[in-house]
């Protein structure tokens, strides 16, 4: 069993990154007779996962998502890791399609020069961002009719 100190210096993030991590349903601890937070040796393994998750660009909801399927209390079964590493493929094959799009499209857009948001053909392609998607325009590709 580890302090929440402890876990913080093993795993290089800061305190208030578990605490954040544990009201998120990340990472669980349990309280010892002081009221203090303390960890089983697992979470660091779990904490190493959010850690490469992130520094591959997952957002916390997707970490949230994909380790939802990984028990709390317990290491994860070799089954259960193989199934998440799956996910993860996936998820990556996503991202690496939608980094391959914006790496052809950028050139034409450097090279565009039109300064108008509303027609750029990386920002929103064929000025259909309004139709196949509400809210916030994003830098991914939108679906073709």
């Amino acid at each position: 069993m580890f302090t929440v100190g402890q876990v913080a210096k093993r795993s290089g993030v800061k305190i208030s990154t578990l605490h954040f991590y544990e009201e998120k349903g990340l990472i669980i601890s349990t309280r010892n007779n002081a009221n203090q937070r303390i960890y089983d040796r697992q979470v660091l393994r779990r904490i190493s996962v959010i850690k490469a998750a992130q520094s591959i660009g997952f957002s916390l909801q997707e970490i949230i998502e994909m380790l939802s399927s990984l028990p709390l209390h317990t290491a994860p079964t070799d089954d259960q890791w193989e199934k998440l590493a799956r996910l993860w493929e996936e998820k990556l094959d996503e991202k690496i399609n939608q980094l391959q799009y914006l790496k052809t499209t950028l050139g034409q857009c450097i090279n565009c020069g039109c300064l108008s948001l509303k027609n750029c053909g990386l920002y929103n392609p064929s000025d259909s961002n309004g139709i196949h998607t509400p809210g916030a325009r994003l830098l991914t590709p939108l679906p073709r009719d």
